[in-house]
């Protein structure tokens, strides 16, 4: 029953900014670690950004400076906020969760986005 839902992908010139989403939903007892990855086409998916749930955040190298993880646990939703978009940042984006199900019988499990394709060209 629990899935993650993205959006916000798009097509953007390069130096724009792009916003994504991920929304948790279903019989959630708690969300915990949260994440997005990317695979551009060619190379290996990569961890781009990660946020804990007392909002510790990290971020893949080529990244920092420009990209901002961020949640609202109110939603169970995390976002990306993207800026100054370079053509190396074209991929599909996956979110990540680590997520409790509303369950007896269930321990914490590992769910993904279906992804969203982001574009960063002129």
């Amino acid at each position: 029953q629990v899935q993650l839902v993205e959006s916000g992908g798009g097509l953007v010139q390069p130096g724009g900014s792009l916003r994504l989403s991920c929304a948790a939903s279903g019989s959630i007892f708690s969300v915990n670690a949260m994440g997005w990855y990317r695979q551009a086409p060619g190379k290996q998916r990569e961890l781009v950004a990660t946020i804990t749930s007392g909002d510790n955040t990290d971020y893949v190298d080529d990244v920092k400076g420009r990209f901002t993880i961020s949640r609202d646990n109110a939603k169970n939703t995390v976002y990306l906020q993207m800026t100054s978009l370079e053509p190396e940042d074209t991929a599909v984006y996956y979110c990540n969760a680590h997520i409790k199900p509303f369950s007896w019988f269930l321990g914490e499990q590992n769910y993904w986005g279906q992804g969203t394709q982001v574009t960063v060209s002129s």
